[in-house]
């Protein structure tokens, strides 16, 4: 049975994780496995390897054929290495304690070269999380610059408000006092003015009294001629009538002389 050391997924959708298995290659990806030897999770930075050291050299010495993924992890862990200093040792080049010798510096040597690399890491996330809140320090410095200075504008244009409004106001009040006086001075005119006409019309009504009292005693005069001329009109209408008849009566009164005297002449004459 061909056997594989090969990863199967877990996690969630775009932050996934990976078990090292030993299973049949026959079996699904996500399947059934023979033995689970280790965890690989590429999220973090290095990615974080969980090796059962022995367990993945015992395999890999039974002929488990690792993927191209679990090779590269293997050879990151020093399991290959083992197998190629075990393969000297069998070959008689050097004995086992050189072996174990010679894995030991290099799993020290690969530690501190992955401790470099996180500490280089760390130190790298360390200076852009400083170098980003010395520019979020800068801007809020800026802002609060032009902040500032946006106050000490407003605040100057209050000021200059303020000013204007004191000023207005001033000049309101020179008005309003300006006004006034020329209210009292109009008013005290119009006093002035309103005193002789209410004397003109309180001495109206005086002279009208005294012209209506005038007027009844000019009508009286008036009615008296009127009334005499009439007198005097229906006087010679009376006398023209006895006038013609007085004449008229001198006239008779002459003739019956005349009528007398001529019997009288008459009677001479015989």
């Amino acid at each position: 049975m061909p056997v594989k050391m090969r990863l199967t997924r877990h996690g969630r959708k775009r932050y996934a994780f990976y078990h090292i298995v030993v299973a049949d290659s026959r079996a699904p990806r996500d399947g059934r496995y023979i033995e689970r030897i280790g965890m690989y999770n590429p999220n973090s930075n290095p990615a974080t390897i969980d090796l059962d050291f022995d367990k993945a050299y015992d395999w890999l010495v039974k002929g488990a054929q690792p993927t191209d993924t679990v090779r590269a992890i293997l050879s990151y862990k020093g399991v290959l290495y083992k197998k190629h200093l075990m393969g000297g040792v069998k070959k008689g080049a050097f004995d086992e304690e050189e072996a174990e010798r010679r894995l030991e510096k290099w799993l020290t040597e690969k530690e501190a070269k992955i401790q470099a690399q996180k500490e280089r890491i760390e130190g790298e996330t360390n200076a852009e999380l400083k170098k980003r809140l010395e520019a979020e320090a800068k801007l809020n410095e800026e802002r609060a610059a032009a902040i500032a200075a946006k106050n000490a504008e407003l605040a100057g244009e209050v000021e200059d408000e303020e000013e204007a409004a004191t000023t207005e106001e001033s000049t309101e009040e020179s008005t309003e006092a300006a006004a006034t006086e020329e209210a009292t001075e109009t008013a005290e005119k119009a006093k002035a003015t309103e005193e002789p006409e209410k004397e003109e019309k309180a001495a109206e009504p005086v002279k009208e009294e005294k012209a209506e009292e005038a007027a009844p005693a000019k009508e009286e005069s008036a009615e008296k001629p009127a009334a005499e001329e009439k007198e005097e009109a229906k006087e010679k209408e009376e006398e023209k009538p006895e006038a013609p008849a007085a004449e008229a009566k001198s006239e008779e009164a002459e003739k019956e002389e005349k009528k007398e005297e001529a019997p009288k002449d008459k009677g001479a004459d015989s």
